[in-house]
This record gives structure tokens, sequence and C-alpha cells, in this order.
């Protein structure tokens, strides 16, 4: 079995070329940074209402994956794709700023 390691995508085959061209850590300092900010602004939150946040933004999570798909990979997002992200985007509105009988 072949073992990978998380920052080699030389070691994956069948990638599009310009993945071999930006190196690894162009792609992971910004992502470890982002997680990061991530865990401490949650950390930031009352802890009741931590679940919503982090609820919240796994709709935020669906679009900028969608946003990466198109900007970095090349590949439009179809109309599926956009109707299922305004949608996540929408449910987390929804959550974060329905009424509340607190």
């Amino acid at each position: 079995m072949k073992a990978y390691s998380a920052f080699n995508v030389e070691q994956i085959k069948g990638l599009p070329s310009h993945y071999y061209a930006v190196p690894a850590h162009f792609y992971a300092v910004p992502g470890v940074a982002s997680l990061i900010l991530f865990a401490i602004l949650l950390t930031r939150v009352d802890s009741a209402f931590a679940g919503r946040a982090y609820a919240a933004y796994g709709g935020v999570y669906i679009a900028a994956s969608l946003i990466w798909l198109w900007g970095v990979e090349g590949h439009s997002p179809d109309r599926w794709d956009i109707i299922g992200a305004l949608f996540c985007l929408g449910g987390a509105a929804i959550i974060l700023w329905g009424p509340r009988t607190v």
C-alpha cells in the first residue's frame, strides 16, 4: 500500500498539471492559518452559541469550496452547485439570525 504525505501532491497521480506547478506550502500555509483563526474565534463565542457558529461555518465552507473549484481548479460550478450553496448559506443565515425565544 502506498503512503501519502499531507503536503506532497507529487505523490498523487492523475491531478491536473497546475497542481504540480505550485508548491504545496502555497496552499497549506493559508489553509492552516485560516483553520487556526477559526478555532481561536470559536473560543470567543459563548459556549451556548458555539454549536450554532460551527453549523453556520459549514454553509460558508461549502460556498468557499465551490469558489475554490472555480478559481483554483478551473471547473465552473453548475446550476445545482450554485443552488446547493445558496441553500446552505440560507440555512446558515437561519441558524445565525433566526428569532430565538431565550
